[in-house]
């Protein structure tokens, strides 16, 4: 049975969103959901977060789709660059990816300040899957689109898909379901 891992964002959880949705339907077509609770999500720190995520996976097959929320989007991108270099998956899907990000207030940037200045090799993590997909919508307050499509086209080379007026995927911004997750994943 395929695998899929779905990654919250910040402050989220597998119960909010679009995640409820995605798991539920994505079990009804036959694959095998993981939506791990990340740890301390109201502050986010990669170690916990990255070491979560390696615990969930176990041994990576190379039919497995990951795909990240927001920050979930960096720790996907973060396990992937600890894989050995023989290991790899199927694809890898970023709702609202970022490495540029537009916060309100100072404790968030202390948080986000290590996922923002702390490098991963992207060369190293282009091999290790057989397809990038990052997903951008034009009216994200916090991941300013043109910004990190630019810089995500440049270092992953991704299908970019620019989706309209969905703020950061989130339900506060009225999204619950993500019917394009489908067509990503080649399902109907």
């Amino acid at each position: 049975m395929q695998r899929v891992f779905l990654i919250h964002g910040w402050g989220g959880s597998p119960n909010n969103d679009w995640l409820p949705w995605a798991k539920r339907t994505l079990v009804g077509k036959g694959y095998e959901v993981f939506t791990p609770t990340m740890p301390d999500t109201e502050h986010p720190k990669i170690t916990p977060w990255v070491d979560t995520l390696k615990e969930i996976v176990g041994q990576p097959r190379v039919d497995d789709v990951f795909v990240g929320h927001s920050i979930g989007c960096q720790t996907v991108l973060r396990y992937l660059e600890m894989l050995p270099e023989n290991q790899k998956v199927s694809r890898v899907i970023l709702i609202a990816p970022w490495w540029f990000l537009t916060l309100d207030a100072n404790e968030e940037q202390a948080d986000a300040d290590p996922w923002l200045k702390i490098d991963i090799d992207f060369g190293k993590i282009k091999t290790k899957a057989n397809k990038f997909v990052a997903v951008f919508s034009d009216n994200d307050p916090f991941v300013t689109p043109e910004k990190n499509l630019e810089f995500f086209r440049e270092n992953l080379n991704p299908e970019i898909i620019v989706k309209r007026k969905m703020g950061h995927f989130i339900e506060s911004d009225g999204v619950k379901d993500l019917p394009f997750l489908l067509k990503l994943l080649n399902l109907k």
